[in-house]
């Protein structure tokens, strides 16, 4: 293409400017793309233009400060580090994040006029390790008890859920800003009992920083309660001259130690053979005289419990003396019923035929009879005739 400037300069410019395409008029735009980071991490800013005719880009901050002109470095900031630098990208780095550098970065193409494209940095606040309190002592049967759970640093708020065990239970959340993060406390109002010993509580704080790795943090809850007591017997039918053991099954916390045992409401009478081990009561040898009732009893600082169990002992001689065979008689009385009753429908059968026929015959005298006199009547003759009848031998 050819131009001679003998004629007007402008016409020619314009002619110039005209043989562009639009594609590439176009093209000449930056792009970039908004960036999610958690806090701590590293953050790359990236910005591209698909045509750029030897024209500089530069990236600048939320407070629109410089911080990369082309490959020139031009704010003074060591965690902000250049990755490329070409006429077609710019792309720089940003490493340990902070929530003070979330906000909308900035980046220019110098054309005529300049041309820029927005990018948002949004830092995600990370969630400290979460913290029970509430549980400083033991608590004591029936006390109101309150647990809170608390998280802080989040961005934005971290969600919280309590588990007892492994089921889980609702607390009362709350939300306060600290600045650019949150602290969010929940909170569980518990009246415990004696089932609540030992179980554990367990707080977790989940957040989109955490990913599948939620925090959490466990407190076993501690229950004070006057003992359980419960007298468990080795023998069910004890009888002389065997060995007998009583259990004094207790339970409480703190652990009553030790038991006491007793007879009757008094010591026990022969430490010789009776032996208390632990929470056993032994009887090495039974005999008529340890007959009565025991007691055990067991203590700690919030009350007494006790149980009694009262011992029989038995002869053995009088337990295998030989008794009434009690199925021989049950089979006896069994045959005579069945007996009984089969004679009942026999007798019932025979009855009713000859009422039957007994009837036949008093319908036949009434049956040529004008009247119920004369039906009678002939119904006496039949039964004389009938009497006629009969043949005697002798």
């Amino acid at each position: 293409m050819t131009f001679f400037f003998q004629t007007n300069p402008v016409r020619v410019i314009l002619k110039i400017v005209l043989a562009i395409p639009s594609s590439i008029i176009t093209a000449q735009f930056p792009i970039t793309q908004n960036v999610t980071v958690v806090e701590g991490s590293t953050a790359n800013m990236t910005c591209r233009v698909d045509y750029n005719d030897n024209t500089s880009l530069q990236w600048s901050n939320p407070a629109q400060q410089t911080l990369f002109f082309g490959d020139k470095k031009a704010l003074r900031d060591n965690r902000i580090e250049l990755v490329r630098a070409s006429w077609k990208e710019l792309t720089i780095s940003i490493n340990d994040v902070t929530l003070s550098d979330e906000g909308q970065y900035t980046c220019s193409l110098f054309t005529m006029p300049v041309k820029t494209s927005k990018a948002f940095l949004t830092v995600l606040g990370v969630p400290a390790k979460p913290e029970i309190t509430g549980l400083s002592r033991p608590a004591q049967e029936g006390e109101d008890v309150t647990l809170t759970c608390t998280t802080s640093g989040s961005k934005p708020a971290a969600d919280i859920r309590w588990f007892r065990n492994d089921k889980e239970v609702q607390g009362q959340k709350e939300i306060n800003a600290t600045g650019r993060s949150f602290t969010v406390r929940s909170t569980i109002h518990l009246k415990v009992d004696r089932t609540d010993d030992g179980a554990a509580y367990t707080c977790v704080v989940e957040h989109i920083a955490l990913g599948s790795l939620p925090h959490q943090v466990t407190e076993v809850l501690e229950v004070h309660y006057p003992p359980q007591v419960q007298i468990v017997r080795s023998v069910i039918v004890p009888q002389e001259g065997q060995y007998f053991k009583l259990e004094c099954v207790s339970k409480g916390n703190p652990l009553p130690e030790p038991v006491f045992w007793t007879k009757d409401g008094g010591e026990l009478p022969d430490v010789e053979r009776m032996i208390v081990e632990g929470r056993d009561l032994i009887i090495t040898t039974l005999n008529k005289t340890d007959n009565g009732t025991y007691r055990c009893e067991a203590s700690n600082h919030l009350g007494t419990n006790r149980d009694e169990f009262t011992l029989y002992v038995y002869d053995p001689n009088a337990l295998t003396q030989p008794g009434p065979d009690h199925a021989l008689i049950g089979g006896v009385v069994a045959v005579v019923v069945f007996i009984t009753l089969c004679f009942i429908i026999v007798l019932g059968r025979y009855l009713a035929r000859h009422k039957g026929t007994y009837l036949t015959n008093e319908a036949k005298g009434a049956e040529d009879a004008p009247d119920a006199d004369t039906a009678i009547i002939n119904a006496e003759g039949n039964h004389a005739h009938a009497e006629e009848k009969k043949e005697y031998f002798i």
